[in-house]
């Protein structure tokens, strides 16, 4: 056996509390390479009396490696856990234990040898927001939504059907847009809507906050919003809101008093100063990236962590938003986002906590910090398989897969899966115009394992290449729509709606060298997903359990002999099959 391959961590993606009577215990090892992994589990305190040895099941594979996994269940551990691995082949017969690979274990040293899950606490449980897991978000740019109330336009406002979009023009959108096209964000099926921020800014994106406590007067007051969240809630829509926490704006109140006082400003250690007084040009103080506009707050500050923790509680009170996206989330430090989590909380128990994270989220997402994160790796596999026409339905799946393992069962539910954003070119550019991979990429992801996020206009064809250019205005003139892209997004969103195991079912899939399938299995129903990339048509023969089979996109029945499921797949088709 490969013991380089092996590997597990207790307190991590690999060993974690599923709730307050479960712990779920992961182990890896090298492809194909072990013919079963057992797990020995037992309260170290009374494990001579008594321990458990049970099979771990495979639980899913990529490219280089096999995740096995199981459940541990309270009653068997009285909250505590001890356990070591056990692995076989043809060949061999290993013991893993925290000390690694073992021939033999002298049973005087076992107690050494454990992995310890020391107690199931409570309240280390990642709990997320039941609502979530239910969720298909739906993301706005206010300024290029609708313009609702063209009397706080800016001067510069351009012509909203054929001005062209630029880093630093404006079009008019406002929050009493967004009210007046809640039905078009409704009969879409959509049940929570993510906005990027909305609070006093100089820039049309508003990510250079100048004032936390303000809606900006270019897309009302603090009363519009709070009568869009009233409006939404009304059609039972969640609003989730997003907070800029990282850096401020350059017209920042705090910043401009460094500006204009230096040390002897009360805000001076708000920010890191590297030399003053502040040069704009050569940025003689940290900043996102390097954008002058955007000082960089120092959220170890004591004051500055009651300054922000109060801004995110005053809006959940205020107008009672259900969550905060979280911009530049991974350069705030960890210990600023423990405390924000538990303000936010506190005064709103199921509020969505997600993070802008690109990468490998798993630091943040242990049920201390964040829900979960904007699941780019998601984007980038489906942008590679489906847009880009690159690679096999295996290697696919071993991106997919690789992505699952990273995290615990929470954290994969509440994870704000999207195809495309506002700092993204739109799916459809990238798939050259391509409705057949935008519909099989959505199709992926209402039926994936998390939340789906819908990037405005998406669901009617539109295009546009990177940022400002993906950033256009929606279009409200249905004669310019792709009708058929947003009748299939509306029946996709209401399949998952109607088929709880696309919201919450585990997530499997069943290799074809040819052919995408996976199964969505839950206690009250499964259904598998099949989709043809190619160009060629493709037989297809799946065991199933069931003699009543129902395609929810065709509204479709198929026969079953002998307790297979046998039908030709034509080129670009998708399926949705109910097996039980």
């Amino acid at each position: 056996m490969n013991i380089q391959a092996f590997y597990h961590q207790p307190k991590s993606n690999y060993c974690f509390a599923l709730d307050e009577n479960t712990v779920v215990i992961r182990f890896r090892t090298e492809k194909n390479n072990v013919k079963t992994v057992q797990l020995v589990y037992g309260d170290k305190y009374k494990w001579d009396e008594e321990h458990h040895t049970v099979t771990m099941q495979l639980e899913r594979s990529d490219e280089f490696f096999d995740y096995y996994i199981s459940e541990v269940h309270a009653p068997n551990i009285n909250f505590r856990l001890s356990y070591i691995f056990t692995l076989e082949n043809d060949q061999e017969k290993l013991y893993f234990t925290e000390w690694g690979p073992q021939h033999e274990i002298d049973p005087k040293e076992l107690h050494l040898h454990y992995f310890n899950f020391p107690y199931l606490n409570e309240v280390d449980v990642h709990k997320i927001p039941e609502w979530v897991k239910d969720a298909v978000f739906y993301q706005i740019f206010p300024e290029r939504f609708h313009n609702g109330d063209s009397k706080n336009d800016p001067d510069t406002t351009e012509c909203w059907d054929t001005g062209i979009p630029a880093r630093e023009n404006f079009f008019g959108g406002d929050i009493d847009g967004i009210i007046e096209k809640i039905d078009h964000i409704s009969d879409l099926g959509i049940n929570a809507i993510y906005m990027t921020p909305v609070f006093k800014s100089t820039t049309n994106h508003k990510y250079d906050t100048t004032d936390y406590f303000q809606i900006d007067p270019h897309f009302g007051d603090n009363e519009t919003l709070k009568r869009l969240v009233d409006a939404c809630h009304a059609k039972g829509i969640k609003v989730v809101l997003d907070a800029v926490f990282n850096h401020c704006g350059y017209m920042f109140d705090k910043f401009q008093d460094v500006v204009e006082k230096g040390t002897d400003s009360p805000y001076y250690n708000w920010f890191y100063i590297k030399e003053w007084p502040i040069d704009f040009d050569e940025i003689t103080y940290q900043t996102f990236g390097f954008e002058p506009k955007m000082p960089k707050l120092n959220t170890s500050n004591p004051e500055v962590i009651d300054y922000l923790l109060e801004v995110a509680t005053y809006w959940i009170e205020y107008a009672n938003i259900d969550g905060w996206r979280l911009d530049v989330a991974n350069e705030i430090d960890h210990e600023f986002w423990r405390k924000f989590r538990t303000a936010v909380k506190s005064v709103k128990p199921d509020a969505y906590i997600v993070g802008e994270i690109w990468h490998n989220a798993q630091p943040w997402l242990l049920g201390d910090q964040f829900d979960g994160s904007m699941n780019y790796p998601f984007t980038r596999a489906c942008l590679q398989y489906f847009a880009w026409n690159k690679g096999t339905p295996r290697e696919f799946s071993e991106m997919i897969n690789t992505n699952i393992v990273r995290y615990t069962r929470q954290a994969n539910i509440a994870m704000l899966n999207l195809l495309d954003s506002h700092d993204t070119p739109r799916f459809l550019t990238e798939s050259g115009g391509n409705k057949d991979a935008l519909k099989m990429a959505a199709m992926f992801q209402m039926t994936f394992e998390g939340a789906p996020s819908i990037y405005y206009a998406t669901e009617i064809g539109m295009e546009g290449e990177n940022d400002p250019d993906c950033r256009r205005p929606m279009r409200w003139n249905k004669d310019t729509w792709d009708n058929d892209v947003y009748e299939f997004y509306k029946n996709i969103i209401r399949i998952r709606h109607e088929n709880i195991e696309f919201r919450q079912g585990d997530f499997r899939f069943v290799e074809h060298d040819q052919i995408l399938i996976y199964f969505k299995t839950h206690k009250e129903s499964d259904s598998v997903v099949l989709m043809n990339r190619t160009n060629e048509k493709h037989e297809v023969s799946l065991p199933v359990e069931s003699d009543e089979l129902r395609d929810l996109l065709y509204d479709r029945d198929y026969s079953v002999t002998d307790g297979m499921l046998t039908f030709t797949i034509n080129p670009k088709e998708i399926h949705a099959i109910k097996v039980r």
